[in-house]
């Protein structure tokens, strides 16, 4: 099932908190009226699997609100949200004598922004992972974002935004954003969910379930995660297919309750840690529990 704020704790203090800000990006205006510059967008920033790209999806649906999604890789270009020119598609149809290869506006391929610009209502944009693409990906989004219009060199038009899209942009700050960008972004921080928080979660995803069970995954969860030294904490993401391995595998609880100190990577430790580096910390925190031990 589709999970949502509702089914979340938390969630509707999130909600209006940002339903503010939609309020100053729809109405421009506002910003004009103090002299202050127009906001790029909302910056949603915060681990791996605190529901940031989820967040967005809410509130566009909340809002009633067509939702266009940019995933960013570490190849995206600006370029590619605003268009691309099949060139390759072109050669092969004039070589195949179609007739359409005169219309060089049947080969440009509109990107998610051009598509959000091009929107008959007003949109919502979310640029998923901003922080994968190269350092001058967000100041090359500027202009266009800014003015809410870019040039088409090929068809030699202008494109403007029919209505001002509601821009939401998701890092996980695996590299710093250049200070002109994060200058012009609304700010929301998504903390790590708490104990009362997860718990909520959990019961969303897993309604019935074993409280001890619940409970002592957690407790290993979250003592995973204050490890010192660890490279990748495991994620909200990590948490859920950890217990819903658990339950698969019928993993006894004992196994969880009386958890060995000498053997300090956990059950299915797959699930949780997903880095090579961190499975060998805990082998040597186990080692070193083993020679204490003796």
């Amino acid at each position: 099932p589709q999970t949502t704020f509702a089914d979340v704790a938390g969630a509707e203090e999130a909600v209006e908190e940002l339903q503010e800000i939609k309020d100053f990006l729809a109405d421009p205006a506002k910003f004009q009226a103090v002299g202050a510059k127009i906001p790029k967008g909302v910056l949603l920033y915060g681990q791996p699997g605190t529901g940031k790209t989820q967040l967005a999806e809410e509130i566009a649906a909340a809002l009633g609100k067509p939702l266009y999604r940019w995933h960013i890789k570490s190849t995206t270009k600006a370029q590619h949200g605003l268009y691309e020119y099949d060139a390759v598609s072109r050669l092969r149809d004039s070589q195949l004598g179609e007739a359409k290869v005169h219309d060089i506006g049947n080969y440009i391929v509109k990107g998610r922004l051009w598509e959000a610009f091009d929107s008959a209502e007003q949109a919502v944009l979310l640029i998923d992972e901003i922080d994968k693409a190269d350092i001058e990906f967000p100041n090359d989004l500027l202009r266009e974002l800014d003015r809410m219009e870019f040039y088409c060199y090929e068809t030699r038009e202008l494109v403007r935004a029919k209505h001002r899209p509601l821009v939401f942009i998701t890092s996980n700050n695996e590299k710093e954003l250049p200070d002109a960008f994060l200058r012009r972004c609304f700010f929301h921080y998504i903390k790590f969910p708490d104990r009362d928080t997860m718990q909520a979660i959990i019961d969303v995803h897993f309604p019935g379930i074993q409280k001890i069970l619940v409970s002592k995954a957690m407790d290993i969860f979250y003592e995973v995660r204050d490890v010192p030294g660890l490279k990748k904490k495991p994620s909200t993401s990590e948490l859920l297919d950890w217990l819903k391995l658990l339950l698969h595998e019928d993993m006894p609880l004992d196994v969880l309750q009386s958890r060995d100190p000498t053997k300090a990577i956990p059950p299915l430790h797959g699930a949780l840690l997903k880095n090579e580096q961190d499975v060998m910390l805990f082998e040597r925190l186990a080692f070193m529990a083993r020679r204490q031990g003796s």
